[in-house]
């Protein structure tokens, strides 16, 4: 199906391109939500007879997200889950985690503006993109930790993880037996066959 752009949309277009998409796209997402129009005649007239008044919305619109970003970007949020000795959560970190995180912090943020590309199901440090405006995107951290002094270690750039496995490689080198050089059981074998063979000689 072909429709005008009515905002930017990543990978399709900025506002007023005329681009072709799946009609099961264009239907269920960029028409009901009034991202798009179809491409017709009757349209595009509609469109340019509006262009001047939604290029000018569209640029105040992403004048009050730049503002909102430069206060967002950056800000850490604090997942406090349960996880195994491997650091795999039991249960997942998802958007709407990470939404009410944001919230708790005063950021007025969306669900939709959240963008995680899969749940995040183990501990560690988590750049999470927040999308205020098609047009302006920012970053913030998602510290996921089984406690807030592992929270505060990961925040300072310690691997949690990494040392949580160091530890168990260590602790597990401490069960290694020592061996004897010199009680090897080949050299045995071979000291008893000499034996053997002297007492035959005899």
């Amino acid at each position: 199906m072909d429709i005008i752009l009515l905002e930017r949309i990543e990978k399709l277009g900025s506002i007023g391109d005329v681009v072709t998409v799946k009609d099961g796209y264009a239907r269920n997402f960029l028409l009901p939500n009034k991202k798009a129009l179809r491409a017709n005649a009757a349209n595009k007239k509609v469109f340019e007879a509006n262009r001047e008044r939604l290029e000018a919305e569209n640029a105040e619109r992403r004048t009050e997200a730049e503002k909102q970003g430069e206060k967002v970007a950056g800000t850490e949020i604090v997942l406090i889950r349960a996880s195994s000795n491997a650091g795999q959560l039991y249960g997942s970190v998802n958007v709407r985690d990470i939404t009410a995180a944001l919230n708790d912090k005063g950021h007025d943020i969306d669900k939709k503006q959240v963008i995680l590309s899969a749940p995040i199901k183990t501990i560690g440090m988590f750049d999470v993109t927040i999308a205020l405006h098609p047009e302006v995107h920012v970053t913030i951290k998602a510290n996921v930790a089984r406690s807030d002094d592992e929270a505060s270690l990961q925040s300072e750039g310690v691997d949690v993880l990494a040392a949580m496995f160091e530890e168990e490689a260590a602790e597990q080198t401490g069960f290694t037996e020592d061996r004897d050089p010199n009680a090897e059981p080949g050299e045995i074998a071979e000291a008893e066959t000499a034996e053997g063979e002297d007492e035959e000689q005899a």
